[in-house]
């Protein structure tokens, strides 16, 4: 019976490894306190950029309530300011992934102590680790196959990944309260102190614990280095051998640059966006004005140099885009000194985002663009001709392509 036992995961015997220990797993856990704090501001930011109390077609995880408290106007300035703070959350959260499993494994043992709770503050930490564990595994892998364009999961990401993370960070801040004071002692200890991790019949070592934190370390780097690149371009952008957007541009010439939807998985028909047949509307205050691209052309042509950042961590570096003004087409439908929200419809049939909305302070910058050309030549239709959306520091999607309706607004 004795024998049993101790074959049991409850069993301190159980668990021979000689490298976990107090210090050890310290030293993991700060190093994921200030990640994750990184990580889970940057996702909140990520999440304001979006606008989501502008409109419901921005946001995709309704009933927030106070989880909205933070929420404010997204800037314009500076233009890359998604790209950046989205490829901070993204390749940290890469990067994070082999300190997140060395310290999930150097605890496990606490996973199985019986009995469950010796007391009320024992079992608020056994449940507080149950949310962080289940939490972390849950928002990273959400996380990991949004980045892979792998949407297997039932539902949206968005509201998946939203209410995880908060699920997440809230286990993660009790769990820090409770722990990174015993942490801070174990790293200050002159000898290590013995405790539930400590093994009481260890294995013989086969790597030190510096070793073991090297390696996790050496970990984290290849994943940094096999991740960062697709947020830059030429040689860099080909290590990134990870990801989806890693590797060569698509394609040469001006239109040769990062796309996510191409014209065919977005439904959009050759026919209706020929010169003949394609028209914008354009609504306001003093009614509406239907524009082709002759007609566009004829209006004053504006220039921005700007990049497209998305949610999946990906960028490209600044395109020279020229086409009008977004102000410019508010003044033609009433509102030539204040320009207002804007709602932008696309002739997309397929996938998410069909439809998106803009606020007054990106509608009023100079750089906003309806954007007819790309690096001196016409959108291909996969960059969205007959023209596109181009906003300052926005998220990719809402830089909606194949526009087809522009209805001005306090939305």
């Amino acid at each position: 019976m004795r024998d049993l036992a101790s074959r049991l995961p409850s069993s301190p015997g159980f668990w021979r490894s000689p490298l976990r220990g107090p210090r050890f797993t310290a030293v993991l856990g700060l190093v994921l306190l200030v990640g994750i704090t990184v990580l889970f501001v940057t996702g909140l930011l990520s999440y304001a950029a979006y606008n989501p109390d502008l409109d419901p077609v921005n946001d995709k995880t309704p009933g927030k309530g106070i989880l909205g408290f933070y929420l404010f106007a997204w800037p314009t300035d500076p233009d890359w300011l998604y790209r950046l703070t989205q490829g901070v959350h993204v390749t940290l959260g890469l990067t994070l992934i082999p300190v997140l499993l060395a310290k999930l494994w150097s605890v496990v043992p606490r996973l199985f102590t019986l009995p469950p709770a010796r007391s009320l503050a024992h079992a608020l930490e056994r449940i507080s680790l149950l949310l962080l564990v289940g939490g972390a595994l849950f928002t990273f892998l959400t996380g990991v196959l949004n980045i892979q364009l792998d949407y297997v999961f039932p539902g949206s990401f968005y509201p998946l990944h939203f209410y995880g993370a908060w699920v997440f960070f809230a286990a993660f801040v009790a769990h820090a309260a409770l722990k990174v004071p015993v942490a801070l002692r174990n790293l200050r200890a002159m000898r290590e102190e013995r405790d539930d991790l400590v093994s009481p019949r260890p294995d013989p070592p086969t790597v030190s614990r510096r070793g073991a934190l090297w390696l996790v370390g050496g970990g984290s780097l290849l994943m940094f280095v096999t991740n960062a690149g697709r947020s830059f371009d030429g040689p860099l952008r080909e290590t990134a051998v990870l990801s989806p957007h890693g590797g060569p541009e698509p394609g040469n010439g001006p239109n040769g640059f990062q796309i996510n939807k191409t014209a065919a998985y977005a439904g959009i028909d050759p026919a209706e966006t020929s010169e003949d047949a394609w028209r914008i509307v354009v609504t306001g205050r003093t009614g509406t004005v239907r524009l082709g691209r002759a007609e566009l052309r004829r209006l004053e042509q504006c220039s921005a140099a700007l990049p497209i950042a998305c949610v999946e961590g990906w960028s490209t570096s600044d395109q020279w885009w020229r086409g009008v003004r977004l102000r410019d087409l508010a003044a033609l439908v009433g509102f030539e000194d204040d320009p207002p929200d804007v709602f932008v419809e696309s002739l997309q049939r397929r996938g998410a985002f069909r439809s998106g909305a803009l606020r007054a302070n990106q509608v009023a910058d100079p750089r906003s663009l309806l954007a007819l050309d790309v690096n001196g030549e016409a959108l291909s239709p996969d960059h969205g001709y007959p023209a596109r959306i181009i906003v300052p520091a926005a998220p990719g999607v809402l830089n909606t392509k194949w526009v087809a309706r522009l209805t001005f607004g306090d939305l």
